[in-house]
């Protein structure tokens, strides 16, 4: 079955983590945030399997198309996954935005069974593709995290240097790939975060886990975006909302972050005390998975550059690949203690070190943990190079440029 496969800029660091797995009898789920490129990471693997296998069958369903509104449920998709694939003894199928199939987890778990498609799919809500895939399939497939553009992907996207500038582009436009094909000015880039922003919201959020409060989850999303890179937790936010003449029980605005989580629209850490390693219930900080789409509800103001800093390391970090969560040390704080493959990062993140105490405050914090994993302090003081007492000082720029 053909298939036409739109030009595209390609994204190595995904299809290196996509590749083992490709032409394996386990499923393939890319997840993330509407609109941070998963259909065209499809695209990117159809047009690797066609220039490996000129000859080989795909079968591509887009359920955001109206060309496929008519695959519903599972029997529908494993009917129309019949015809396209006919007497084909392998086939690759490629199904973006599954969840919008009633009962696809059925119908995936009969494809595998006939051990003749190599099988890929995106979703854009967490919890539906945890649960449902984690209970039919478990074991048979692998879930990849899909983020915006990292900095050095979005200088390469927008052809532009790695300096100042851009990195003030990237702070106040964040990294959805579309943005390319718009001028990077504040008035048109807005516009259309905003869209983005109402579909997330009013799609992902307020219809697929029928929010009755809307004007709650909107002032919710406004107090996260306000406090991006703060300790937060259920009850502070209901106190505050109360100080507002708005009750809200915690309860209910814990079930709201989650959904937000759920959508991918901000991101929960959780907060590990570095010696015992253990992870406190309660007060997390939330970090938004597009900075753009933050500023689009906040505005880009001077005051937040330290709180975007910290957002951008943070996403940055996770794109890596890194389990990430907020480091306690006493009554110190570490901005991120970052865990893979059995080492550790610590970082700690500051708009600018001005003087002496800003110094004690930033290099003191790292200096308390005694291992000998790396510490970094990341800034945008022009002047950050070097170390003291082993703690790397780095700019932000040579910190996201790997």
């Amino acid at each position: 079955m053909s298939v036409s496969i739109p030009s595209f800029l390609g994204r190595p660091l995904y299809m290196d983590k996509i590749a083992p797995y490709m032409g394996k009898n386990i499923i393939k789920v890319l997840v993330g945030q509407r609109r941070v490129g998963k259909s065209y990471l499809l695209y990117q693997i159809m047009a690797h399997i066609q220039k490996q296998q000129p000859r080989s069958t795909l079968i591509y369903i887009n359920k955001e198309l109206h060309d496929f509104a008519s695959i519903g449920n599972s029997n529908d998709l494993l009917a129309y996954i019949k015809k396209a694939a006919g007497p084909a003894k392998k086939a690759s199928i490629f199904i973006d935005e599954i969840q919008d199939i009633s009962g696809f987890e059925k119908a995936l778990s009969s494809l595998m069974a006939q051990e003749r498609f190599d099988i890929y799919c995106t979703g854009s809500n967490a919890f539906l593709l945890a649960g449902e895939l984690a209970t039919f399939l478990s074991g048979r497939y692998v879930e990849i995290k899909v983020y915006g553009l990292s900095y050095p992907e979005f200088l390469v996207f927008h052809k532009l240097p790695d300096d100042n500038d851009s990195l003030l582009k990237y702070m106040k436009y964040g990294g959805l790939p579309y943005l390319i094909n718009l001028d990077l000015e504040d008035n048109i880039v807005y516009d259309y975060l905003r869209n983005i922003y109402n579909a997330i919201l009013y799609k992902d959020v307020v219809r697929r886990f029928r929010i009755r409060n809307v004007s709650f989850l909107e002032r919710l999303t406004e107090y996260c975006a306000d406090n991006v890179g703060s300790l937060v937790s259920a009850k502070k936010i209901s106190d505050f909302l109360k100080s507002r003449k708005t009750a809200i029980s915690p309860n209910v605005v814990l079930n709201y972050l989650s959904f937000l989580c759920a959508a991918f629209f901000i991101l929960r850490t959780p907060r590990s005390e570095i010696k015992g390693k253990k992870v406190f219930e309660i007060s997390e900080k939330y970090y938004f998975e597009d900075l753009g789409l933050r500023t689009s509800i906040t505005g880009f103001q001077q005051a937040d550059i330290g709180k975007v800093l910290e957002n951008m390391v943070f996403l940055d970090l996770k794109t890596r690949g890194f389990d990430v969560t907020v480091g306690k040390l006493g009554d110190k704080e570490i901005d991120f203690v970052a865990e893979k493959s059995g080492e550790k990062l610590y970082v700690q993140v500051a708009y600018l070190i001005p003087d002496q105490k800003a110094h004690d405050r930033e290099f003191g914090n790292l200096l308390s943990i005694s291992d000998n994993y790396r510490k970094v302090v990341v800034s945008m003081d022009d002047i950050a190079a070097g170390n003291f007492k082993g703690i790397e000082h780095m700019h932000i720029r040579k910190f996201l440029g790997r």
